[in-house]
């Protein structure tokens, strides 16, 4: 038999008096949205000292709130026909070429034509470190950044590829349009990140939070903007999003960390190229995906405006 799911019970305690209880619990638990806490409440799995309550409840200060968290519902991702760009594949690796707007794994929202939905269709047997929703996927790319993504085919390469990942030996360089010009051709940003307290969907610049280390150099400019390499060192959620709007240069078109752009319809980021070591040969690869088409366009459109 499966060993049970174990419900996670979280204490916490309100400091200030006023605060929605719903603000409260999703302010105070790193990956609970609000609609999600509306839910726990409803379904009576938080409770204000010791009794059910309404997500609507002003709380005082010092009032204690417990707050169950059950465990995720593991669900089954299908396989779907959808075309894929393969950059390469062996028997222990796919890399694809990921478009814009496809999202990596079913999440709540986006359970049909993903990238594991198309995987599972195109590769037969895939690692299931990831489990069944992420089948093979040792890292991801934003649903609007395109570009190279590695998928392991077996348990032994996802081990493989997640080691480097940890040491920090796969190297991976993206393009990213930036807003103005940084007034150094190259540079690094050392700043670390964590979840914005203000707004529990983003992240940003925070003082104690996780360390964020990102490289870039200026390789293009235009009026009003500049094309960058950019090359993480660590593997921050929105990373280069952050670090790029905290020096006063969003990449264009992030409508998260920036403003919407009548460039390009989403922000101009591109996983362009990863180098890390096969699992299996040891053999030292380099693997770089072509450029979308909508960001061709955008540079076409700075380039002849001069």
């Amino acid at each position: 038999m499966p060993e049970p799911q174990h419900i996670n019970r979280i204490e916490l305690v309100a400091a200030e008096a006023g605060e929605r209880l719903d603000v409260f619990v999703a302010r105070s638990i790193d990956g609970l949205t609000r609609s999600r806490v509306q839910r726990l409440i409803e379904d009576g799995h938080v409770a204000v000292a010791g009794q059910r309550a309404k997500p609507s409840l002003r709380l005082e200060a010092g009032q204690r709130v417990s707050v169950d968290v059950p465990p995720p519902e593991e669900g089954i991702a299908a396989a779907e026909a959808i075309p894929l760009d393969v950059l390469f594949e062996d028997g222990d690796l796919l890399a694809v070429n990921k478009p814009p707007g496809m999202t990596v794994h079913p999440s709540p929202g986006h359970t049909h034509a993903t990238l594991v939905n198309a995987i599972l269709a195109h590769c037969t047997d895939l690692s299931g470190i990831g489990g069944v929703l992420r089948p093979g996927i040792v890292h991801r790319l934003d649903r609007d950044t395109s570009g190279v993504i590695l998928v392991a085919k077996n348990d032994a390469a996802h081990n493989g590829l997640a080691r480097q990942l940890k040491e920090r030996s796969v190297e991976k360089t993206y393009l990213a349009l930036v807003e103005g010009t940084p007034k150094r051709a190259d540079g690094v940003i050392d700043a670390p990140i964590a979840r914005d307290p203000r707004n529990r969907q983003r992240m940003a610049v925070i003082e104690g939070g996780r360390e964020s280390v990102t490289h870039y150099r200026v390789v293009e400019r235009f009026t009003g903007a500049s094309l960058l390499e950019v090359r993480p060192k660590s593997g921050r959620t929105h990373q280069i999003r952050v670090h790029m709007a905290a020096i006063g240069h969003p990449i264009v078109g992030d409508r998260v960390y920036g403003k919407p752009s009548r460039l390009v319809p989403r922000q101009f980021l591109h996983a362009w190229r990863i180098a890390f070591t096969h699992p299996s040969t040891n053999e030292k690869m380099q693997l770089e995906a072509p450029l979308a088409a909508d960001l061709e366009a955008a540079l076409r459109t700075l380039r002849a405006a001069g």
